[in-house]
Order: C-alpha cells, then sequence, then structure tokens
C-alpha cells in the first residue's frame, strides 16, 4: 500500500511516498546539504534495487522531519533521484522501518495515514 503526502524534512517540503512495500526509507541528497555530519558510512556496503534500477548504498543520514505537523527522525538513504508516482515528482520515500518506527499506518481506501504513534509521543519496545 501507498500514500503520497507533503511532508518537511529539515525545514523543507518534500513530496513523499509512503510506502510498506519498501523496506528503507530514501530522500534526495539535496535535503542532505549542509548535514555532512548525519552522514555515516555502512560498514559494509549493500545493494537495493529500486524502481528497477540497483545500486550500492555505502552511507545511510538521519534526517529530521514532520508529517502533518508532528516531528519524526528516521535513517534514510541518500539518492540522487526517486522519479515519479501517481503525478508526483518523489523526493522521498518513506518505507515499513519508519513506519513501523513511528506507529504510521496508511488507510489507501481514505487516502490518509494513522499517526497516533507521533502525536502519543509513547511507545513501549519490551
Amino acid at each position: 500500500m501507498r500514500i503520497i503526502k507533503t511532508i518537511e524534512i529539515e525545514g523543507k517540503a518534500a513530496a513523499a511516498l509512503f510506502d510498506t512495500g519498501a523496506f528503507h526509507s530514501y530522500v534526495l541528497r539535496k535535503y542532505l546539504k549542509g548535514k555532512k555530519n548525519r552522514l555515516v558510512p555502512v560498514k559494509r556496503p549493500y545493494e537495493v534495487s529500486l524502481g528497477g534500477k540497483t545500486f550500492v548504498v555505502k552511507a545511510e543520514a538521519i534526517v529530521n522531519g514532520k508529517i502533518e505537523g508532528l516531528d519524526f527522525n528516521a535513517m534514510v538513504v541518500p539518492i540522487d533521484s526517486l522519479g515519479r508516482a501517481d503525478g508526483h515528482e518523489l523526493e522521498a520515500i518513506i518505507g515499513a522501518i519508519t513506519m513501523e518506527g513511528w506507529e504510521i499506518t496508511v488507510n489507501p481506501k481514505e487516502g490518509s495515514l494513522g499517526l497516533e504513534g507521533l502525536k502519543r509521543r509513547e511507545f513501549t519496545d519490551f
């Protein structure tokens, strides 16, 4: 399931695809400019297939954002281009790891997101 919403990433508006079929989250590199201290080299690079292309992930980054005014942070894979979906030029993909961590759910019937975890800001991990 997937939904496209405008969110904030590092204070800038971004068209984000919320995709439960994507494991990782991805953000265009332009949102990470001046944020080099947030780039973390991965110890052992790995391959990811995205949009019919395969590339090697050599670094990840931590970003801060807002969804409907609610703060979140996420570990993301920096990427040069994400392409288009449903008529939108994508700037981010919010994948399953981020959605699970913040208890974000998708309601494709209504085209909405469940943001109870972001609103509550309390989590039980064990």
